[in-house]
């Protein structure tokens, strides 16, 4: 039988809270100058006995462009995502319920879009890529089983339901399609004497057609998609003497949409795309309350039409730092510093120059 003190607290409550900085300058010629975005994430994670968990997120955004013409601003509340999830008293199998309340800025002025178009380039990956939405809900499962003697697998479903929305002021209202997901993986040990651990995950992921409704631009209104999306991710921590040695990478590839007529002349599809990334981080523990991570990642992002080979939309190098002291029994400070190097494609078919940092402070308590 485990022992008690391996057993979570039932009355375990968590909060994480700080600041984020996320900031890009461009080089001559782009759309942007500079993009800058500042969030303060909130979440909060109790545990209601040994099997109920409800988990708490939301944050508040403001991001900034400066262009040649003028600057971009947009600002307020994220939507606010609560989570429940339960353990059935085996532990192999979680179900989880979540609902996403409208607390964000749904429908923003058209003058903000290029802005937000600006936040939600997967390469960038801005921390908040959208400030709000017509909320949703969301259902699933979790579980895991033996794989021999030392290795486990694990199979986890969810469907997500999107409420429709406005969301650019005098545009017509949105009814997302929804979305569903299922995951695969494995974990365990490697190496001759185990040393090394392995964890791998394929994530599929196949969403709906989005339909909006007539408005002053689109008459007849219009449809768009987003085309299915496979995920791999993958990695290996190694032992380096009293420091341990992480390597991960992942390939996202997104396909063409489905749902759409060729012939549906208002329809929008999102174009196909890649997104590539390797990555290392070097986890030393300097003492019992303060460790130490010098990491780097490398990222690129493909994307295309319908038809025809995929092109270069940009890449980027991350170099950076964490540094995680645990201040007390109850309070634990995290802090990370990353610059970005790397080039982006504009629209006279060219590229440009791309650096900024990324700053984070997070304080973890817990009771």
């Amino acid at each position: 039988m485990p022992l008690a003190a391996q057993q979570p607290r039932a009355d375990l409550a968590t909060a994480r809270s700080g600041v984020i900085l996320d900031a890009y300058s461009f080089g001559s010629g782009f759309a942007f100058d500079n993009v800058v975005e500042w969030t303060v994430p909130v979440t909060v994670s109790q545990h209601l006995g040994q099997q109920l968990t409800v988990d708490l997120s939301a944050a508040f955004a403001r991001a900034s462009g400066a262009t040649t013409s003028g600057n971009f601003r947009v600002s307020g509340f994220t939507d606010t995502d609560v989570r429940a999830s339960w353990a059935t008293g085996s532990g192999h199998l979680i179900l989880a319920v979540a609902a996403t309340l409208p607390t964000g800025q749904e429908t923003v002025p058209d003058s903000t879009v290029p802005l937000l178009s600006a936040l939600a380039t997967e390469l960038l990956a801005f921390t908040t890529p959208t400030l709000g939405s017509g909320g949703g809900a969301t259902g699933g499962f979790a579980t895991a089983f033996r794989l021999g003697e030392r290795w486990a697998g694990g199979v986890a479903a969810s469907y997500r339901w999107h409420a429709g929305y406005t969301p650019v002021a005098g545009g017509g209202r949105l009814e997302p399609g929804g979305e569903g997901r299922v995951r695969l993986g494995v974990e365990g040990p490697v190496g001759a004497r185990g040393g090394g651990y392995f964890r791998g995950a394929a994530v599929y992921t196949a969403s709906g057609v989005d339909t909006t409704a007539s408005s002053a631009a689109t008459p007849n209104g219009s449809r768009s998609g987003i085309g299915d999306r496979i995920l791999a991710y993958s990695s290996v921590s190694l032992p380096a003497g009293a420091s341990s040695l992480v390597f991960y990478g992942y390939d996202m590839y997104r396909l063409r949409p489905r749902g759409l007529a060729a012939a549906d002349s208002n329809a929008v599809q999102v174009p196909r795309g890649n997104v590539f990334a390797l990555g290392a981080r070097f986890e030393r523990t300097l003492s019992p309350a303060l460790g130490l991570a010098p990491n780097v990642e490398f990222r690129s992002e493909l994307t295309g039409e319908s038809a025809g080979s995929l092109t270069l939309l940009g890449w980027l190098v991350r170099p950076g730092v964490d540094l995680r002291y645990r201040a007390s029994g109850q309070v634990t400070l995290l802090v990370q510093g990353q610059m970005a190097f790397g080039r982006l494609a504009d629209s006279n078919g060219g590229s440009v120059s791309l650096v900024g940092p990324r700053a984070v402070v997070l304080v973890d308590w817990s009771r």
